[in-house]
């Protein structure tokens, strides 16, 4: 589907799981299987997108608050929402899910490894908190001027499902400047590749977790990533994240 069509889709009303079930998932999976991440556009409406924003006030929505800083992660702040989620978030967690996961087991086979996830979240939700794997990752984060996130992985226990994404609430050029999405890639015996994904309000980057399957001479090899936030320039900026393992 065409942007335009997806902005008429979106316009006349469509549910979040009617907007995602009409992505370009052949591009999607391209892209992540060439980058190692994939640009999705327009998802979430202005209006969407402040409604989330105005939950982070609220700390009867969320478990944990990490400021970057004490840890050593950056400058910023996150916010993991508790259950049950948001409305909004559950559903796009949910549906995006099915999606992914036949990605993610097509990237498992390639590279020889035995995990496979099923095909709804529920059913993975339940492995990670059969092994005590049982708060819930989806996340706000909010960043002020000379605020950045330093290059990462979200690895929260045994289970992780290879692939996230984020979602930018806030609108580049009017709410803040800078604060650009970076993943890098680190080949074996060979310098960092950097990748900079630009987004608009309302658009997500779905991106491997830890790593990505890469044809090689001799078949395929691990390919280790790393995601953050460069510096915020002005402004504010805030981001949801949809994790789809569960934290310990």
């Amino acid at each position: 589907m065409s942007a335009t069509a997806r902005s008429i889709t979106r316009a006349a009303g469509a549910t979040i799981a009617e907007r995602i079930a009409a992505l370009d998932a052949p591009r999607i999976e391209r892209e992540l299987d060439e980058y190692g991440c994939a640009r999705v556009p327009a998802l979430l409406t202005p209006e969407e997108c402040a409604m989330l924003a105005a939950c982070y006030p609220d700390e009867t929505r969320f478990r944990r608050q990490v400021v970057m800083a004490r840890h050593g992660y950056g400058r910023g702040e996150y916010r993991y929402f508790d259950y049950p989620l948001p409305g909004i978030v559950a559903q796009m967690r949910e549906a995006l899910y099915p999606i992914l996961a036949a990605i993610a087991n097509r990237w498992q086979a390639v590279l020889g490894l035995e995990a496979r996830f099923p095909e709804d979240l529920a059913s993975f939700l339940a492995r990670c908190h059969a092994a005590g794997q049982t708060r819930p990752t989806p996340l706000l984060l909010r960043y002020v001027e000379g605020d950045y996130n330093r290059l990462h992985q979200d690895l929260y226990g045994e289970h992780v499902f290879p692939l996230q994404a984020a979602f930018l609430l806030s609108a580049p050029g009017r709410d803040f400047t800078g604060g650009e999405f970076v993943l890098t890639e680190q080949w074996p015996r060979m310098q960092s590749r950097a990748e900079v994904v630009p987004l608009e309000q309302g658009d997500g980057v779905i991106f491997a977790v830890r790593e990505r399957p890469v044809r090689g001479a001799r078949g395929y090899r691990r390919v280790q990533l790393r995601h953050g936030v460069s510096r915020v320039r002005s402004g504010s900026r805030m981001t949801l994240g949809i994790i789809f393992h569960d934290a310990r």
